[in-house]
């Protein structure tokens, strides 16, 4: 399901008329008819492809030890939803209760999400450029 905040929306246009010395001015203010939903699908575009990059760039974080754990994102997440889901009966337990790293893995460990965008925010933040970029 996609993100209802995405969804743009315009006003009606709005017509103004002001009397001055020489005469008077009118002006006449419209959105364009096809701004709305283009910019909604641009958006909602980008979305999924951000949800994409966030889970990719994620997985090296998330505690390894059969891969259920992390392989939940894929299939309980609502890709270009805009939250991703953990979805392991531990997932809480391994999010919040555990060492931020493994001796198996330094990467690895709780508050993986919060980790991964320590690391990655300004390319996460072009990524999120680029994507609404690609949908004109």
């Amino acid at each position: 399901m996609a993100n209802d905040l995405l969804k743009i929306t315009t006003p009606k246009g709005t017509a103004k008329q002001v009397q001055g010395k020489g005469g008077k001015v009118s002006c006449k203010i419209e959105w364009a008819p096809g701004f709305g939903p283009d910019w909604t699908q641009r958006l909602t575009g980008a979305q999924a492809m951000f949800d994409q990059e966030v889970l990719r760039r994620t997985d090296p974080y998330v505690p390894l030890d059969t891969g259920m754990l992390k392989n939940t994102a894929l299939l309980a997440s609502d890709i270009g939803g805009g939250q991703l889901v953990w979805s392991t009966p531990y997932a809480a337990a391994q999010y919040y209760n555990t060492a931020n790293s493994r001796p198996y893995d330094a990467l690895r460990g709780g508050h993986w999400a919060e980790r991964m965008k320590a690391d990655n925010l300004p390319q996460l933040k072009d990524f999120a450029r680029k994507a609404v970029r690609m949908f004109k």
